[in-house]
């Protein structure tokens, strides 16, 4: 099979394409047939060796996949050969071929199609895990999205419009402002041309947003902060602006405001009941039509490392997908 392959840690240039032998399953997992593979942030900083996960040189990146299972391991039940599956596996997306635990598979039904499977888990399991369980965002309360034109923040969005919240889309540009509003935005801020915290504050009344959800970092993380609302949550959920910002703790004092860390990853593995719940409501939801994966842009396996490339320089709204 054949496989994208990190040796060194690098730009996204750096990768390269390897023949690999096929995939064998051991104990408790599935080999997968890849359709499809999700590119996501955290590939472009597990590649540089910039994130907290590290699988030892060399490696396969690509965080989730879908496809049709190959063979399954010892005392896998669940699932067998010729079942259509999406998973997040941490890395080892990015081939013909992928290794997941059954555990961490979901099935599909015969017609969802496999790239907007496989651009769901991820995205969808971080904003719910983050929105619903720790924003504890409510109907009828205004939630804030910072980089709202991305995968997570798009599905944020959305995911608060279903809990019945009115939501504030902030983007770089125009056009990615119209896919939010697309996706269920009440209103938007462009911070290229905006006052953040003046725009905000005429957006909520001079009250400020309940939750704020920051996948970004960096610049805007401060003027957002002071703009929240009293008892408001501040959800970090990362930092695609390469800076982890640094706020002063007066201002939690002043708003009675919370700080609140997101990784979905670590809940997803330790709280699994929850973590499946939470996919079962967001079936219902997709379901209703509330939630509506967005892939704007779809790759060749060649073209794996100008995915990575595009995704590290901000150019991509919604998610993109690598099709092997």
């Amino acid at each position: 099979m054949r496989a994208i392959r990190c040796k060194q840690y690098g730009p996204p240039e750096s990768l390269v394409v390897d023949d690999l032998q096929d995939l064998d399953p051991p104990p408790g997992h599935v080999v997968i047939d890849v359709k499809a593979a999700a590119v996501n942030f955290p590939d472009v900083l597990i590649i540089e060796n910039k994130y907290q996960f590290k699988p030892p040189l060399p490696f396969t990146p690509g965080s989730e996949a879908a496809g049709i299972v190959r063979a399954v391991g010892a005392g896998v039940t669940q699932f067998r050969p010729g079942s259509r599956v999406a998973a997040f596996i941490g890395s080892g997306g990015f081939a013909e071929q992928a290794l997941a635990p059954a555990a961490a598979c979901v099935p599909l039904d015969d017609d969802v199609e496999f790239e907007l499977a496989a651009a769901f888990t991820l995205a969808y399991g971080t904003s719910h895990h983050a929105v619903v369980d720790r924003g504890a965002l409510q109907p009828g309360e205004t939630m804030l999205v910072l980089g709202a034109a991305g995968g997570v923040g798009l599905a944020a969005v959305e995911i608060g419009k279903a809990l019945g919240a009115r939501v504030i889309a902030a983007a770089s540009s125009d056009a990615k402002l119209a896919i939010c509003v697309k996706h269920g935005a009440d209103a938007t801020i462009n911070y290229s041309t905006d006052d953040l915290r003046e725009r905000i504050k005429a957006l909520t009344d001079g009250k400020g947003p309940d939750v704020i959800y920051d996948p970004v970092g960096g610049m805007y993380a401060e003027p957002a902060f002071r703009s929240i609302g009293w008892r408001g949550r501040y959800l970090v959920v990362g930092f695609a602006n390469g800076e982890i910002p640094k706020l002063p703790l007066n201002l939690m004092l002043l708003k009675g405001a919370s700080v609140v860390g997101v990784f979905w990853g670590d809940f997803a593995k330790r709280e699994p009941q929850r973590n499946r719940a939470a996919f079962e409501q967001m079936t219902g939801w997709i379901r209703e039509g509330k939630l509506k994966p967005y892939v704007s842009a779809r790759y060749s396996f060649d073209d794996t490392g100008r995915a990575l490339r595009d995704m590290a320089e901000r150019r991509v709204i919604g998610k993109v997908v690598i099709t092997p």
